[in-house]
């Protein structure tokens, strides 16, 4: 209990922190998740050991933790463009989420293979898990006034776009390869992926819709604030999340659709102050899951990995999202700046934080796939985090703009 009231202190002061330097943090070559990260590293087992986390709770703690936080992210991502302007990028975005996903996890599922010498089932599971781009780390890339200033709308949008569909459209991949590993039937994995995706987008348009149309009468008869508007869009999320599971549906992805519908149901003057879920809660629910990971590092795995826990990250973040971008370059309109750009700012977090701590809870025991996993996680947390400022940059010379 103690451990437990010393993370709150921590997360709590860590955002204070961070809410006074609010307005030059998008600046910085650092980043809400990463900082977190660090503190939990700082105040986990291997430093200071203040706080440790018991592993027969890891993966169900985790998940939880993971699956709340991508509710609320989802929902900031449907909210944050009026769901009418999207019409320009569904090509695109479905591409991406299934040509595009698929790419990424096979050239994953590759490079664990290779590198790390896991078996085929595992490698596929691994790259399965990995392949989603977050939507929590996404958002520092393209939200906030220098994200504004620095890229198109259209690339904002495509990234903000992909990066909230694939979440949930990743989960059959994963079933399938969780099948693999466990030497289930694949033909009933692939039937429950199906199910669970159909299920998830007719309960996300429902709730969406009901919600959408409440509160516009709501707000015609001057019923609701802005404030209580605002807190309605994450107790929708939660609510969507519960009866997506109830349903044995993909929670995250109800979730999304949810938000679409609910975006598509009210004007866009009222969408307005629900965005700020971005700006605001989105940046700041993030630490406890990134205090969290810092903690739970399986530093010992790591280095039974040897040399491949160095490679292996490394290979990933260049090789997994760049050549699909680069390769589907024409198909998504793009040109070669956003495809470098796109290429390289598909973060791997939270999703993937999911779906491995969801495959372990699924019976999937081999301490390699939170190794592997979690390696890349906190490569992409780096990297990402240091090069999301500097890259925005970089990008608005090059265009010229």
């Amino acid at each position: 209990m103690e451990d437990l009231h010393l993370g709150y202190a921590l997360v709590g002061t860590l955002a204070v922190a961070l809410a006074a330097l609010s307005s030059k943090m998008r600046e910085l070559p650092f980043s809400e998740p990463l900082l977190a990260l660090l503190l939990g590293v700082v105040v986990g087992p291997q430093v200071l050991g203040l706080i440790e986390v018991a592993e027969a709770s890891r993966s169900t703690l985790v998940e939880e933790t993971a699956r709340v936080l991508l509710a609320v992210s989802l929902i900031g991502v449907a909210l944050r463009y009026p769901v009418r302007r999207l019409r320009p990028i569904v090509t695109p975005t479905a591409l991406l989420v299934t040509l595009g996903m698929v790419g990424m996890a096979v050239l994953s599922a590759g490079l664990a293979w290779l590198v790390l010498g896991v078996p085929v089932a595992l490698a596929a599971l691994i790259g399965a898990c990995i392949a989603p781009t977050d939507p929590v780390l996404a958002s520092s890339v393209v939200t906030g006034k220098p994200a504004e200033e620095h890229l198109p709308a259209r690339t904002r949008q495509l990234l903000s776009a992909e990066s909230g569909t694939n979440d949930g459209l990743a989960l059959p991949l994963v079933l399938l390869a969780i099948a693999l590993v466990l030497g289930d039937s694949l033909g009933h994995a692939a039937l429950d992926g199906v199910y669970q995706v159909v299920v998830a987008v007719v309960v996300g348009i429902v709730a969406g819709l009901v919600a959408g149309r409440a509160v516009s009468f709501a707000i015609s008869r001057n019923d609701v604030s802005e404030g209580a508007s605002l807190v309605f869009t994450l107790v929708l999320a939660i609510a969507v999340l519960g009866l997506a599971r109830i349903a044995n549906a993909d929670g995250i992805l109800a979730v999304f659709v949810a938000g679409l519908a609910y975006n598509f149901a009210v004007g866009q003057d009222e969408v307005g102050p629900q965005n700020t879920i971005d700006e605001g809660i989105n940046r700041y629910l993030v630490l406890p899951l990134f205090l969290l990971l810092g903690i739970l590092l399986p530093w010992s795995e790591w280095a039974d990995l040897g040399w491949a826990a160095l490679v292996f990250p490394v290979a990933v973040l260049l090789l997994r999202r760049p050549p699909v971008l680069l390769a589907l370059m024409r198909p998504l309109g793009l040109q070669l700046r956003d495809a470098v750009f796109l290429g390289w700012f598909g973060p791997i977090g939270v999703s993937a934080l999911f779906y491995l701590s969801f495959s372990e809870e699924e019976g999937v025991t081999d301490p390699r796939l939170w190794a592997a996993g979690t390696l890349v996680v906190v490569a992409s947390t780096v990297a990402h985090g240091i090069t999301s400022a500097p890259g925005r940059r970089i990008y608005r010379r090059v265009a010229g703009t």
